[in-house]
């Protein structure tokens, strides 16, 4: 829902740091290091170490906006690197729920974050085939100008929810269950959202 909204932001933020130092580091390099990041997340939950879960989770979303706007700075942007980049953010949106759970080891909280993985699964499916569809019908992400790899349909849980249900959920053990079941149920409707626009899309 705000990812739109707050790209332009992304951008200006990140903007000066492709700029200085670090823009000469390969994209990728700092593709992997969000990927070890938010393992590291998942691990630090894992271990109820709220405050390591935490910081490292936002580590790793640092380092996935800036793999981008590095990639597009160096002018190296490749669909290779946009490929890697949405795989490893899997990796990531499965580990953050999966290392509180076993944090927390408790019924409920293995059968919140089944069903909030479950969501996670609908969902990738909704917008990944929608976004090979729009493709096919050249109204994909070189039809709207985008700079991504691919376009995602717009919904009410995108990355920068995700972003902070994760970081409210590895901060607050006590309330990580309330708040992952909470989001499970934003991804639901998520889903809902973007079947319904499909509809008259494709129609």
């Amino acid at each position: 829902m705000l990812d739109g909204p707050l790209r332009p932001a992304k951008d200006r933020l990140l903007g000066p740091l492709t700029r200085g130092p670090l823009g000469a580091v390969p994209p990728m390099v700092v593709s992997v290091l969000a990927l070890v990041a938010a393992l590291g997340a998942a691990t630090a939950a894992w271990q109820q170490m709220s405050v390591a879960a935490v910081a490292l989770w936002l580590v790793s979303r640092t380092a996935d906006g800036l793999d981008g706007a590095l990639a597009r700075h160096q002018e190296v942007a490749s669909d290779a690197g946009g490929l890697i980049d949405i795989v490893f953010d899997t990796v990531g949106y499965a580990v953050i729920p999966l290392g509180i759970a076993a944090g927390i080891d408790t019924r409920a909280a293995w059968i919140t974050v089944a069903v909030l993985l479950a969501t996670f699964y609908i969902n990738a499916v909704s917008w990944t085939y929608l976004s090979a569809l729009l493709e096919k019908r050249n109204a994909g992400a070189a039809a709207v100008g985008a700079s991504t790899s691919t376009i995602m349909p717009r919904g009410l849980v995108e990355g920068t929810e995700t972003i902070v249900f994760f970081a409210v959920a590895l901060a607050w053990q006590d309330g990580a269950v309330a708040v992952l079941a909470t989001m499970a149920a934003a991804v639901a409707i998520t889903i809902a959202e973007r079947m319904w626009w499909a509809r008259g899309v494709l129609a």
